[in-house]
């Protein structure tokens, strides 16, 4: 597909919606929840009685297999919970762009029912100091389950001209870091609307994660790490595929391609010929998907504050600006 989403809600998905209503108690958090489910977890009505405990606008609970268990039973044993049933193969991506549109909270906590989710999760005062960041995504620790910390530290870099990603378990509070694992975060639900959200077209799910991510820091957002917030895996975590496909090449050409001049994005029609040696794809192909990505970038050209190079260039320069303050 060589057409490039520009809005988060372009693609509608054919599904069924059961329950759900919003809380606008006094003790309400500006907070809702999207709980990604992918097993019939015996833990899951602990997890619902949790999550319902700490007063959040709403709850959305989406399930990609409604054949686990009884979703009308549940529905109505948590009638507060809007559980989202889809009827099409479809990415979790696409799955929380749906979920955003259904929420009038100002922030989205992001989590896998493959995380054990404690009571009181989130309280009133840890809510009230993670909004006050005013970050675009705020990424919380995650450990195995052996309670070991996981790479969450993720850092730009090159070598050798390609762009490359470094990676480390160590989390200091408001710490930056490139994306957030596996989806989970706190995101900020308006400027992940601006953004676009996750692009349905990229069906791999690192490729779609980092996709969005980069896209935020050209346009000007950040995403911090957080030690406030953390949960450790049920089972093993899941391996990344960064399999070089065609959703690889996609993100890459959204991402790393364009370059950034006179407070402008472009994407320059040399850059063509190297795409089309390293592609693999086919000349035809490869024309399509680079005058898509070449029509993308020139319809939000002016939202861009900064190309790939720059962006690397600034993230280690502000970090030995901080190491020089210390």
């Amino acid at each position: 597909m060589s057409f490039i989403p520009s809005t988060f809600d372009e693609h509608q998905i054919n599904m069924t919606v059961l329950g759900g209503k919003v809380s606008n108690s006094p003790e309400t958090l500006n907070i809702s929840v999207i709980l990604l489910n992918s097993s019939a977890s015996h833990l899951k009505f602990n997890v619902f009685q949790n999550l319902l405990g700490c007063h959040f606008r709403s709850i959305i609970s989406i399930e990609h297999d409604s054949d686990n268990f009884s979703t009308e039973d549940i529905s109505r044993k948590f009638p507060d919970i809007k559980f989202f049933i889809p009827l099409e193969k479809t990415t979790d991506g696409e799955l929380i762009n749906l979920a955003m549109s259904e929420i009038d909270a100002d922030y989205v906590l992001v989590l896998r029912d493959s995380l054990y989710i404690p009571s009181g999760v989130v309280l009133a005062n840890l809510a009230e100091r993670l909004i006050n960041e005013k970050k675009y995504c705020i990424v919380p620790r995650l450990m195995d389950k052996n309670k070991n910390g996981l790479y969450t530290l993720l850092t730009p870099g090159a070598e050798k001209s390609h762009f490359v990603i470094d990676s480390s378990s160590f989390v200091t509070e408001g710490k930056k870091t490139l994306y957030p694992k596996d989806y989970i975060a706190l995101y900020d639900r308006k400027k992940f609307i601006q953004l676009g959200g996750f692009d349905y077209t990229i069906k791999t799910p690192y490729w779609q994660n980092l996709d969005l991510a980069m896209r935020s820091w050209l346009w000007g957002e950040e995403t911090c790490l957080t030690t406030m917030l953390q949960f450790s895996y049920i089972d093993e975590p899941p391996v990344d595929d960064r399999t070089i496909n065609m959703d690889y090449l996609r993100y890459y050409l959204k991402n790393e391609v364009p370059k950034y001049k006179a407070q402008q994005a472009y994407i320059k029609r040399s850059s063509f010929m190297k795409f089309l040696f390293h592609s693999s794809c086919g000349y035809l192909e490869a024309k399509r998907q680079f005058k898509a990505a070449q029509q993308w970038v020139e319809k939000n050209k002016y939202r861009f504050k900064m190309d790939l190079q720059t962006f690397i260039k600034n993230w280690f320069d502000h970090k030995q600006d901080a190491q020089n303050e210390e």
